[in-house]
């Protein structure tokens, strides 16, 4: 165990991605601790596969995950909304709709992509006050939420909110109207 601390720690990042596909199954929460600080990791594929590696865990981790979203890093935080959403971890929905009001905007993004494919309906509210977002990003997040989970919003409403003249959201708000 110490040996795999040390390799994610200072290895490089051939070592780091080859120890971490290795480790689908562990609960050791040092060792998760590790795998976590390596979402954010300076290689994107390093990201990765600390990614799946947390995804692919069999162990039940959610609450470990959970504890972690109050991380420093936006990527960690960002990350493992991310995880915890493709895990199906619909238990940790209340913690995950806090960070919608995220100071980072690819967190709250994030946050929202996470509830909609949670399928969250208790967070209606949540998505439609995001479509007030000052960030695109996290507008288009919002807006991808409510198409999923068939919010009904007024013509008025979204013709209030969407100032902007986007592509994408025009698409996307055409499939609201639909």
């Amino acid at each position: 165990m110490e040996n795999i601390s040390k390799v994610l720690e200072l290895g490089n990042n051939k070592e780091k991605i080859r120890i971490l596909e290795t480790l689908d199954n562990i609960d050791d929460p040092k060792i998760l601790e590790k795998i976590i600080s390596k979402l954010d990791d300076d290689d994107v594929e390093v990201r990765g596969e600390a990614f799946s590696s947390l995804l692919l865990n069999k162990n039940k981790i959610s609450n470990f995950l959970i504890n972690n979203l109050n991380a420093a890093s936006k990527n960690i935080r960002g990350f493992v909304l991310l995880v915890l959403a493709n895990r199906n971890e619909v238990s940790a929905i209340p913690e995950i709709i806090k960070l919608v009001k995220d100071e980072r905007s690819m967190v709250r993004s994030c946050a929202l992509g996470a509830l909609g494919h949670l399928k969250a309906q208790e967070a209606k509210e949540v998505f439609l006050e995001a479509l007030l977002d000052s960030n695109i990003e996290v507008k288009k997040s919002a807006l991808q939420g409510i198409i999923d989970l068939k919010i009904i919003i007024s013509d008025e409403k979204i013709n209030e909110i969407f100032k902007e003249k986007d592509h994408e959201i025009k698409k996307m708000i055409s499939l609201i109207k639909k």
